[in-house]
């Protein structure tokens, strides 16, 4: 009698079949080897059940996940579980519906142009005074949305990773953990040599120190935080009394993603090129709303950051 597969060899057969099919799996590879090591912890032994695979499943963001989370969960861990029992006929396969429809993605927020124009110069006006706070906020929101970029991408940028003479970033620490180069347009070359130069009023520049610096007590010279970003922009958000047009509870940092995806598709761009700017590893995802040249990618860039352009306004000199 043939002994019995390990879950984790199923789990590398199921995978390995996929991309045989065609897919680019983003994730699989971990989220059903938390499955495995969740199914060893507990010792189990004999078939899988559904109140195992429902366990686990709750124990999404250790137990804080919300129904949504769980449904998509269960919609990927169910797919694995149906191929599973073809090999071991005595797996249970459980309900779609335990825990309800996957829900749909909720529509962004899409900024005007006269909303980007003013948060950048909220941002302007942030104190204290004669601090590179103000001009840090501008250049990042400034740059996601003339950009694309993620908040962590932005965040997470070096000072080497920005070549102003050839126009190009280097994005290292991207969500899929691939690097990729996105180009800027003229406006923003302008814009980030002018921070560069505040910058350099507070520390001496140097290539491996964060691009965006913070500006408080012992954590000057030290990359954004996150959170960070996020409180200085709810809170110009809620100053400005934007009215809310997208399906989340407000506008979000994130939306500057969004819309700069969206300027690019409504010029008529190419869904592959907007798919190569965003850094998405499946065109599936950039079709919400092949290697390409760099002579393309700039001109698609140029489509988004004309929206931002005007609302660059160069930061005020330092009186010597």
């Amino acid at each position: 009698m043939s002994r019995r597969r390990s879950l984790q060899a199923r789990i590398d057969d199921y995978l390995a079949e996929r991309r045989r099919q065609g897919f680019r799996l983003r994730s699989g590879d971990a989220f059903l080897s938390r499955f495995a090591r969740f199914v060893a912890a507990k010792r189990h032994r004999g078939p899988l059940t559904a109140e195992l695979m429902a366990e686990w499943v709750r124990t999404a963001k250790d137990g804080n996940g919300d129904a949504g989370t769980w449904a998509r969960s269960w919609g990927r861990l169910r797919h694995f579980i149906c191929y599973l029992q073809q090999f071991e006929p005595d797996t249970e396969v459980p309900e779609a519906s335990l825990f309800g429809p996957e829900p749909g993605r909720v529509a962004p927020h899409i900024y005007h142009d006269d909303e980007i124009v003013e948060l950048l110069a909220a941002a302007r006006t942030l104190g204290p005074t004669g601090s590179i706070r103000p001009f840090t906020y501008e250049t990042l929101f400034g740059l996601m949305a003339s950009t694309g970029l993620r908040v962590s991408e932005a965040i997470h940028l070096r000072d080497a990773d920005v070549d102003l003479k050839r126009g190009m970033l280097t994005i290292r620490q991207t969500k899929f953990a691939k690097s990729r180069q996105v180009p800027i347009h003229p406006s923003t070359v302008k814009a980030l040599a002018c921070y560069r130069r505040q910058r350099e009023r507070h520390l001496p520049t140097t290539a491996g120190m964060p691009f965006l610096i913070s500006s408080r007590g012992r954590r000057l010279g030290l990359p954004l935080g996150d959170r960070q970003a996020h409180r200085v922009f709810t809170g110009l958000r809620d100053s400005l009394g934007w009215i809310n047009r997208g399906g989340h509870e407000a506008p979000r940092l994130h939306d500057l993603r969004h819309t700069f995806a969206s300027n690019l598709v409504n010029s008529g761009q190419s869904i592959y090129v907007v798919s190569k700017l965003l850094g998405h590893s499946q065109i599936k995802t950039t079709t919400r709303y092949s290697h390409l040249a760099d002579e393309t990618l700039f001109s698609a860039v140029d489509a988004a950051a004309r929206v931002v352009d005007a609302s660059w306004q160069a930061p005020v000199q330092a009186q010597a």
